[in-house]
């Protein structure tokens, strides 16, 4: 699957994140689409693969980030400062772990993200990470 999305940028197989599903939910990180149940102003952790990363000139430089998981997509909200600090992991990793507080208004819902960590592989002893690949479409 890896050598799959590094070649063309797409698998026909399952979706990556259901092979590390199990282990991100032994540390209470949410799929995409139960995001939607978290209230707002509530912390959650979501994970996927990072699509895209979008910086506009007209948002005096926060960061917006799209990941995709194996139920649909998340939205993280970075501030100039976050991305500063963290910019290095943002930039350089093709599947995250996102941390932050949920913003869930008007059935709108995205994660105004603090956090940033590298998605682990599917087990334990896994020698390449999920982080390898990389479809995102930046700063467009």
């Amino acid at each position: 699957m890896l050598a799959d999305f590094r070649g063309t940028g797409l698998s026909t197989g399952p979706h990556p994140m259901t092979f590390v599903r199990e282990r991100l939910r032994g540390h209470d990180v949410l799929a995409a689409a139960e995001l939607v149940n978290v209230p707002h102003g509530r912390r959650a952790r979501v994970a996927g693969i990072v699509i895209v990363r979008q910086r506009p000139g007209t948002a005096k430089g926060f960061v917006f980030l799209t990941v995709e998981d194996e139920t649909g997509f998340a939205n993280a909200i970075i501030t100039p400062a976050r991305f500063d600090t963290h910019r290095k992991t943002i930039l350089g990793l093709g599947a995250l772990i996102i941390e932050g507080v949920v913003q869930n208004q008007d059935g709108v819902v995205s994660i105004k993200a603090d956090r940033f960590l590298p998605l682990p592989g599917p087990t334990p002893t896994s020698l390449e990470p999920m982080t390898g690949i990389d479809i995102s479409h930046d700063f467009h």
